[in-house]
């Protein structure tokens, strides 16, 4: 484009109609966005940040279906709390630790959102005993009437204790440690959601208060608190959040730095910072606008979206100052800038928008909302990196010396100095590079391949993999595991029946055999269900006869046992004896061990098929039955993702290059990039689920752009009749530094989630990362490579 000094001699209506109604009414365009920024930046003090039980979980696959359906007839087989209170100084038999023991009790009681009718310790009159005696079955509370803490109180409890067999359930194997299991709600009394954010803070708060504060007396309580569930891992991972916002400023920084050594422009540098951050901003409030909310997923987003910003503002930026550096008028080179690289830049967020949009298709609540929040600040970048931008530097410009600086660089590269980048141009050139870089490639992905086989669906570590193996909760967990004989991780087969149906010798009899069947794997610790309590009284009512250990035929007999079991353990099946779980307490919840739990139960019910009128054996409840569920979406959509992914971008480029050779040329490099960062995961121990899904999306969508910037200029100088070497080395000289640069940046700024306590943002730092960078380097020598076998001179000569 010709070098215009004057502005007086640049035509104003020149340009497309987009051009001349941004930059003939700067001012006005300027204005209006300052009130947007204003205006989207008060609604983002208003988002709510928070998370949903429900959204976590793929509401739309049968097995879910059934745990919602049945919840209100499950209750403690969902969204539950493990609370344990321990005794530091002596046993659970001691009158000053069940007092401490009775106010935490209450306190939990209290809080909003648990349903209290079904909350069980020893301190709750649901919990009882049941003996047989000469006269019959006797039973009533495990905590006597009347306990005031003396030795005879301590001994009756004792004896309750043993009597309920709560020892490893309800009270620790030790019997230093009792428990408090909390079932919840997922709205409170008044309608309104769990704020799991306030609820862990409340249990922080108790905690504190018992563990370090002083009793009525004046001395410590003397006890330790540990908690466990859905819940606490989610209020931790909001809390957690806390501490990756502040990885937002050093990103910044880190972006800043990288532009700053590249331009040597302190005014340019801040304006790019200064969109990407607006860009954030007008996100953040859209999502208030559109009541949506943040969570420990989306809340990644807003990083990306700076990120994506950086990199596409560095483009506009490199461009001005080029012209700048020509002698070309601040506004002239930022119209010039504009025409030259909105369509190129407007395909590029196309492409990270494709990223985000595919991953709509995951049946996931927080995954499609993840999605939406994505797609949002896509689209807001097309008006601040885009339009704002430029707009701001053809007012600013850039520093003379910058200006300068680079006229130098451009003489040089000109004169053929190019450094180290002219090193690039022999991979297009040369056979012997093109095809050596080609042969390691394969051997590499090849290689990476095999590895990727072995990646695992689900979780692969014990306690809660989202968080760090040393976090408080996952301490907790595994001092509850070791001392609980009933793991935390429970898998529930539901039972349907029509009503009083669960009391028929035959349903008993199946759901028996479906037991013995689970407790022959070695996942399973102990199984839990109706046969087991009516088996027991039925041989109490039998004055305890073993003979009798067993499940009757008489259904009078089975009726009585019915009875009693409703009011010891009135969890076990529902008010009308239609609805009853079948549990399995698991060693963990590992992706193998869940496999394995579920094929028993798929394959039982597929060799004994019911009359669905009389019997129905539906999975899946529990935190692990619901887990299993998700890994089976997640091993579904992880497939259908990336053909979605690889089918957009590949039209994406098709409709781009117009030619499926440059498309190929484009997409290969990210396809063994996704087979290397598959490998990676199985290296890091990282399997697929909910948190790591996303991540290959994200690296394929935001990767094809530096794909995007490369060949569109060297296929422009091919068409025009340049040799491959000269055409791309015009590439690189126009993109090529920046193209290194925008990788970088990417990279930068999301690095940062490495060091978050939220270990899956740990693990998608490090994946995205490593996506971005080897998208870059693959670009920059695969690339040319691929262009000197598929792109030569002979295939755009024979097309002239």
């Amino acid at each position: 484009m010709p070098v215009v000094r004057d502005l007086a001699a640049f035509p104003i209506q020149s340009g497309n109609w987009l051009e001349r109604l941004i930059f003939n009414h700067r001012r006005a365009f300027m204005a209006g966005c300052l009130l947007l920024t204003l205006a989207l930046g008060w609604m983002a003090t208003r988002v709510q940040v928070n998370a949903s039980f429900e959204k976590m979980i793929p509401t739309g696959h049968p097995y879910i279906q059934n745990f919602l359906k049945y919840s209100g007839d499950l209750r403690g087989m969902g969204n539950s709390l493990r609370v344990v209170v321990e005794n530091t100084h002596g046993d659970v038999l001691d009158g000053r630790f069940l007092e401490a023991f009775r106010h935490v009790n209450d306190e939990l009681f209290l809080m909003p959102g648990v349903d209290r009718a079904w909350m069980k310790s020893v301190w709750t009159p649901a919990v009882r005993w049941t003996v047989v005696t000469e006269e019959g079955f006797q039973g009533g509370p495990v905590m006597p009437d009347g306990f005031n803490g003396d030795r005879a109180s301590l001994d009756r409890l004792r004896l309750n204790l043993n009597r309920a067999n709560l020892v490893g359930n309800l009270v620790a194997t030790d019997m230093r440690s009792a428990a408090v299991q909390l079932p919840l709600l997922e709205r409170t009394a008044t309608g309104e959601r769990i704020d799991y954010w306030q609820l862990s803070r409340d249990l922080d708060g108790l905690r504190a208060r018992y563990e370090h504060g002083l009793a009525p007396d004046g001395k410590p309580w003397g006890v330790k608190i540990h908690v466990i569930g859905f819940a606490k891992i989610v209020g931790d991972l909001l809390s957690g959040l806390v501490q990756v916002a502040q990885y937002f400023l050093i990103a910044l920084a880190i972006a800043a730095v990288l532009l700053f050594g590249y331009t040597r422009c302190m005014r340019s540098t801040f304006l790019v910072l200064a969109c990407s951050v607006v860009a954030v901003l007008w996100q953040i409030g859209l999502l208030a606008v559109f009541h949506l909310e943040l969570d420990p997923y989306s809340m990644l987003v807003p990083f990306l979206v700076f990120a994506i910003g950086v990199s596409h503002g560095a483009q506009k930026m490199n461009g001005i100052m080029q012209d700048i550096a020509r002698g070309t008028h601040r506004l002239v080179a930022a119209r010039y800038t504009f025409r030259r690289l909105f369509l190129a830049g407007v395909s590029a967020l196309l492409a990270d928008a494709v990223g985000f949009a595919v991953l709509v298709l995951i049946p996931i609540p927080v995954i499609r909302e993840l999605a939406v929040t994505a797609s949002i600040g896509v689209a807001v970048l097309v008006l601040t990196n885009l339009l704002l931008l430029p707009v701001l530097l053809s007012y600013v410009g850039v520093s003379p010396r910058a200006a300068r600086r680079t006229l130098e660089q451009e003489e040089r590269q000109l004169a053929g100095q190019r450094g180290l980048w002219v090193v690039l141009d022999h991979f297009a050139e040369r056979r012997s590079w093109a095809l050596a870089t080609l042969v390691i490639a394969t051997l590499v992905g090849v290689a990476a391949y095999g590895v990727s086989t072995r990646l695992q669906i689900g979780d692969l570590d014990p306690g809660a993999p989202e968080l760090r193996a040393q976090s408080r909760y996952n301490r907790d967990n595994a001092f509850i595991t070791s001392h609980y004989a009933l793991s935390s991780d429970v898998f529930a087969v539901i039972v349907k029946t029509p009503p009083e149906g669960c009391l028929r010798y035959a349903t008993l009899d199946t759901v028996d055999r479906l037991a013995w069947e689970l407790q022959q794997l070695p996942q399973v610790r102990m199984t839990q269900s109706l046969p087991d309590v009516v088996r027991q009284i039925t041989a109490g009512t039998f004055e305890g006869n073993p003979k009798w250990l067993t499940i009757s035929r008489n259904q009078d007999v089975l009726n009585y046992a019915a009875q009693q079991a409703s009011v010891n353990t009135p969890e076990l099946f529902n008010t009308e004896c239609s609805v009853m779980p079948l549990v399995a307490f698991l060693t963990d919840h590992k992706a193998a061990t869940l496999s394995a739990v579920l094929a028993v139960v798929e394959r039982f019910i597929a060799d004994n098929p019911t009359d669905p009128k009389l019997l129905q054996l539906l999975p899946a409840a529990g935190n692990a039955g619901v887990e299993a569920a998700t890994n089976i979406v997640v091993r579904q959509a992880n497939s259908t993702m990336l053909l979605y992914v690889y089918g957009a971008v590949i039209a994406l480029c098709m409709v781009t290059f117009r030619s499926w050779r440059a498309t190929l040329v484009a997409v290969l490099p990210l396809v063994l990039t996704s087979i290397l960062c598959e490998a990676l995961m199985v290296a890091l121990g990282i399997g697929v689920k909910v948190a790591t899904l996303p991540v290959i999306a994200l690296g394929v969508g935001i990767g094809v752009d530096y794909a995007l910037y490369l060949l569109s200029v060297q296929l422009a100088g091919q068409r025009r009749g340049l040799p491959l070497p000269v055409a791309f080395g015009e590439a690189v000289l126009f993109t090529g530094k920046v193209v290194a640069l925008v990788g970088v940046t990417l990279a930068a700024g999301v690095i940062t989630w490495a060091f978050s306590p939220i270990k899956f943002q740990a693990d998608m730092g490090i994946l995205l990362t490593f996506m971005f960078l080897l998208n870059m380097v693959g670009a920059l020598v695969l690339i040319p490579a691929l262009s000197h076998f598929l792109l030569n001179d002979r295939h755009f000569a024979a097309r002239r």
